[in-house]
């Protein structure tokens, strides 16, 4: 696996019937460690540890209906309220970030209409920022602190 540009981190392993497992300490159980995992597990440390997110507002793995489909988004962050403020979406570090992975996050945000769009692959992040009012989005250089998620 390519290396990634977050820091390195410390997670528990295990292997089973010759498979590798992640714990993820969001969703209390292990996981398959898979590429996009792993790009997960490092994006979800590193925004704990150096942007302020508190491990309580995280959610993995969360589940959405649109049309009678079934979707689920990687990871959804809360407010203080408990409301949904940024959705996460994450690729294996050797899938390019593209137009249609933030149609997929779009996707998603048409339930949620959260006001942060991230997206990553592990080397590669990218924020947007909606704003509702004026019906734009701006792409911004950093992934926002928790503080300012709330703003």
């Amino acid at each position: 696996m390519k290396e990634l540009s977050l820091p390195q981190y410390e997670f528990t392993y295990r292997t089973e019937n010759g498979r590798k497992y992640i714990f993820d300490k969001i969703r209390k159980k292990f996981v398959a460690a898979t590429p996009e995992e792993l790009v997960r597990q490092h994006f979800v440390a590193y925004v704990i540890d150096e942007k302020g997110y508190p491990e309580g507002r995280i959610g993995n793995e969360i589940s959405l209906c649109l049309n009678g489909c079934k979707k689920r988004c990687d990871t959804v962050i809360y407010d203080n309220y408990g409301n949904p403020c940024a959705i996460v979406e994450y690729k294996a570090p050797n899938i390019d970030i593209t137009q249609e992975v933030f149609n997929q996050i779009a996707v998603y945000n048409i339930i949620l209409k959260v006001r942060f769009l991230i997206v990553s692959n592990g080397i590669s992040h990218y924020c947007c920022r909606i704003d509702y009012e004026s019906g734009k989005s701006l792409f911004i250089d950093h992934i926002p602190e928790y503080v300012e998620l709330l703003q």
